[in-house]
């Protein structure tokens, strides 16, 4: 399947190709060989929103598209797969349950 992606797209992977390349891409090398957990990446990307990239701005999410996720999932794997999937995990098995079948309380959490 075909995607084009939209100025809107290239826009946000730019911001998250920066985020990759300037916070994550740096601490790497010693994340893997401590088997440590990108914790200050993680939080920050929770701060920038990237967390909730798919959900709506009323649940904290940013109220970008599925694109947009695979977009983000795409440009931290570059630099660490483990960072790519910790979003993916996150977005597909964490938070999408509440967000598809939760009560509307348990989203607004």
């Amino acid at each position: 399947m075909f995607f084009k992606t939209t100025e809107k797209h290239e826009d946000f992977r730019a911001k998250i190709r920066e985020f990759a390349e300037t916070e994550v891409k740096p601490q790497v090398f010693m994340l893997d060989q401590e088997s440590k957990f990108p914790t200050e990446a993680i939080e920050k990307l929770g701060k920038m929103g990237v967390l909730g990239t798919p959900y709506l701005k009323k649940y904290g999410g940013l109220g970008l598209d599925i694109l947009s996720y695979a977009i983000a999932v795409e440009e931290l794997s570059r630099v660490d797969g483990g960072t790519g999937v910790i979003l993916s995990a996150h977005v597909s098995l964490g938070t999408y349950p509440i967000f598809a079948y939760g009560t509307e309380e348990q989203k607004q959490k």
